[in-house]
Order: C-alpha cells, then structure tokens, then sequence
C-alpha cells in the first residue's frame, strides 16, 4: 500500500474521534490551564494546544486561558513557549489565530476571589455561557486540594459538560493517595477526572493491545507455559538535570515504575476484556493489579549514580553532586523489582521492572522471553526467542529467532524478524502522548486514563516497599554514569529466570 499523507492521517484520526458528531466539535470549549507561567505548561501543553490547533483536531470554537500566579500577558507566554512548539514559516498565520484564542489572568490559588474572577472572564468569552470547560493542572500536588476545591465551588460550567486533568504523582504511598481520591470524589464524579499518565498516550503502549488480541498466532503462547519472563525497561541517559530537589522527595520508584511500567504490565497480562469500552478495558486492569503482591526486599536492587570521572560534562557529577539534593540522600535513581501475578496464567513467571536514570541509553520496552526449546538437538547453541515491542525511540515491534548461519551446516545463530507496522506512516508524523490524551478528554474517552481503584491497587503493591526503603535508609548501590546500573540487577535478573547473551543488538529497520 501507498504511504498514507499526513493529512490523509489525520484525516482518519479526526473520523475516529468525531465521527458524526459534528455538533459537539462545533460548540464552544474553553481550555483552562492552571499553572499556566511553569515548564510542563511551556514545554507541553502549550505547544500540544498548538499543534492540535495547526492540524484541525481541536473544536472550532476553541479558547484557551492560562492561569497562574505570576503576572503574566500573552505575549510573555507566546515568547516562553515558541522554542518547544516547531513552527514553520508558512504556519505563522495560523500560529497568530491561535494565539488571539488565547487569554491568561493572574490569581492565587488559595483564594476564592481569584476563581470568580476567572470565571467572571470565562463567561465573557464568546459562548462562554453555554461552553464545556476542560481544567488541566499543571501544578505540584501539594495544592491540588485547594485548586480542586475552588474550581468546584466557582468555575464549574451550568450548561456544559466540565473535566478536570490531574497530573501525577497522585500522592506518595496508598494513604495519602486515598486522602486525595475521596477529596475529588467529594467535589467530582469519576466521569470527569483525568489523572493522567502520558505514556497511556505513547503509540506503541497503546499497541499493546491490538497487537495481543489481534492477532491469532500470539494467544496460544501468551502463558506461563510458553513465556519464561517478561522485562519491562525504562532507561535515561540523563541525571536529575537540576531537578534533584523535586526527583529527591518522590525517587525513580514513583516517578516510573509505580505508574509507567506498571500501566504496560497490566497490558501485557490482562485477560481480553468483553469490548474495547473504557470500563471493560480498565475493569481488566485491575483484575491484574489485585493478583500482585508487594515485592519482596530480596527480590529489589536499589543503586544511585555516580559521576564518571573519565565522562565528559554532566557525566562527571553524580546524583549527590546535585545543590539541591540533600548531601547523604538514599534515594534511589534505579531500581529494579521483581513481580508476580499470581492467576492461571501467569502463575510462576517473573515480571521484572528495571528502570533508572544516568544510564548508558534512552529506551523504554517490553521484552518477552519464551522458555527453551525442550529436547534441544543443538548442543546449547540455541538463544531463547523474544518477542519485543519498543516504546520509545524507534518504535518497533521485532522477534528474535533462531536461524541458520549462512554456509554452516546445523549451527544457529539469532537473527530478528521485523514486525513493525510504521512503514506506511514513517514519513508522517504521529501525534504524540499528550496530543493524543488531550483529545481523549475532548471526546470523554478515559480508557487511556487511570481510574480510581486502578490507582488504589497500585499503590497497595508499592507502599510497603517504598515505607521499607525509607525506614532502613540504606544506601543504595553506586554506579557509574553511562553505565548498565547496578551488576547486582542483572544478578536477580538471572536468579529469577532471564537469561542473557549480550551477542544480539537490534538495528532500526528503514535506515540507510
């Protein structure tokens, strides 16, 4: 088939969100931000707005309006924000329609005053009266409390429909999470919280499951007897960045692994839901998390980086080397964890969660290792068969098998079968995580978002490890920037089950 245009794309990305429903495109919508002055307004959703904007896949009437404490105009957001929102010289008319769509006020968020202001100046806003109103808080937790509650009591919509976008962390152990789900639950139905999780929105996360249920050749296998293990890695090549003292108080177990790798463990072993209906997707989700017990001390590694001193630049400075993390910190910037989902079908296999920052590459995937090939006539010479789906970058779907070596009679060697579906759209540039999540709360869509219970069970798992962490303050084990991590993960990884070779790298297909 013909590569697919860009606006053949979103062409049909458009038809899948609104369909016929054209008359809810049509009607008003007002995009609020609340922390409208900080870096994820800036950096993401302003520029997510714009390209939405630029590619006709928000509302016609649309209008945006930041909120923040600083004072602000504008023009003072516009230039914040131009460096992240890639915009050509021939969209430049566009952007200026976009931006005339935008308004920003200044207000504490504390103060009830403030947020009858604010929807003082959303129902002077043409349509304001009758417009939908969709709140995103960009803003650290500590205030949700406050923020949701002046929304609730001043800026909610009479006449059309109203959502709100939490971002995470929600909370830092099962407690304070409860404390705030029965906070918003006091102020908002379920049907309008959005707690957001981006890597819901990545492509290939959300390929998951069309690639399981699918596609026939894949269910026979998919079990404790046919896979062995299954990896699920996220690796930056980067440290804090300046940002030790926020990553300090949270560590790479909330920041990633309680969320992110868990929401792609739950893809990976949930059973076929009845229909791709949000609440049967979601419903399976959780049937996962409840089979999955807290993970064992023996079966954690726990390390935080150090400089390199033969590195160059910020690979010389270790995570204590940063001003703002406290000078004796145990928090762990890697961690590796091993879980078991104790149903039929997974009973006994290891699910190993890895991930970390200062590492030697950027990736994130999911890596299914099948067991060995039993009544081996090769003489040990065969590698056991993966099955892998990357997030990010590059995204791919490969297996890797065993073929025979050319000239060479009998004698294996590992070789990939590329699997990736992108040829058709390698030119084209996909919308990206929040693109695509924002235009999932347009829609009222909340498959891609975490649910009150989902969330509830996730932190069961991980409370009791993270309290334990913090109440020994161990140490965690040094290594290098730039490095693996920790040869101790690979240690468990091994003792659990994986088995790695090392020979084998994959190579991005469509490259010259």
């Amino acid at each position: 088939m013909e590569p697919l245009t860009r606006s053949e794309v979103f062409l049909q990305l458009r038809k899948e969100l609104y369909g016929d429903k054209e008359s809810s495109h049509s009607s008003t919508h007002i995009f609020i931000i609340l922390g409208a002055s900080g870096d994820l307004a800036k950096k993401k959703i302003y520029p997510t707005l714009w390209w939405l904007f630029r590619d006709g896949l928000l509302p016609e009437n649309i209008y945006i309006v930041g909120f923040a404490r600083s004072n602000l105009t504008v023009e003072n957001i516009k230039a914040a924000c131009m460096p992240h929102m890639k915009v050509t010289d021939d969209e430049l008319d566009s952007l200026s329609a976009f931006f005339k769509r935008n308004s920003y006020l200044s207000g504490r968020y504390d103060v009830g005053s403030s947020f009858e202001q604010l929807n003082s100046h959303l129902l002077s806003l043409p349509g304001g009266e009758n417009a939908s109103r969709l709140f995103y808080l960009a803003l650290p937790p500590t205030i949700y409390h406050h923020v949701s509650t002046n929304l609730r009591e001043h800026c909610m919509s009479c006449k059309g429909w109203n959502r709100v976008i939490f971002e995470k962390p929600f909370g830092r152990d099962l407690q304070s999470s409860q404390e705030l789900s029965v906070h918003l639950s006091s102020l908002f139905k379920e049907d309008q919280i959005y707690r957001i999780d981006h890597y819901l929105g990545k492509e290939m996360v959300q390929n998951l499951m069309i690639l399981r249920f699918g596609n026939r050749i894949f269910g026979p296998i998919w079990n404790r007897n046919s896979v062995a293990c299954v990896v699920l890695t996220f690796k930056e090549p980067f440290g804090t960045q300046g940002r030790g003292g926020y990553f300090d108080s949270f560590g790479i177990i909330r920041d990633v692994m309680q969320n992110h790798l868990l929401q792609m463990l739950c893809l990976i072993a949930m059973e076929k839901p009845a229909s791709t209906s949000p609440a049967d997707v979601r419903d399976e989700k959780v049937k996962v998390l409840k089979c999955i017990s807290s993970p064992d001390m023996r079966n954690v590694v726990l390390g935080q980086y150090v400089g390199d001193s033969e590195g160059e630049g910020d690979s010389k400075l270790g995570y204590l080397d940063d001003p703002t993390v406290p000078k004796r910190s145990c928090t762990p910037t890697f961690a590796t964890a091993v879980l078991y989902v104790h149903n039929e079908r997974w009973d006994g296999v290891p699910f190993i969660l890895r991930c970390g920052k200062a590492l030697n590459e950027r990736k994130a995937e999911v890596r299914l290792q099948f067991t060995d090939v039993p009544g081996d006539i090769f003489v040990e010479r065969c590698q056991r068969n993966e099955l892998v789906v990357r997030v990010q970058p590059d995204e791919a779907i490969y297996l890797k098998m065993m073929t025979k070596r050319p000239g060479v009679f009998f004698s294996p060697e590992e070789t990939e079968l590329d699997l990736t579906y992108k040829s058709r759209y390698k030119d084209v540039k996909l919308p990206d995580a929040y693109e695509r999540l924002i235009l999932d709360v347009f829609c009222g869509n909340q498959m891609h978002f975490v649910r009150s219970d989902e969330l509830r069970e996730a932190w069961r798992i991980f409370t009791p490890l993270l309290h334990q962490i913090e109440a020994v303050k161990r140490q965690p084990i040094p290594y290098k920037y730039g490095s693996r991590g920790p040869s101790e993960s690979d240690d468990l990884m091994q003792m659990v089950g994986f088995r790695y070779e090392g020979r084998y790298k994959w190579v991005q297909p469509h490259t010259s």
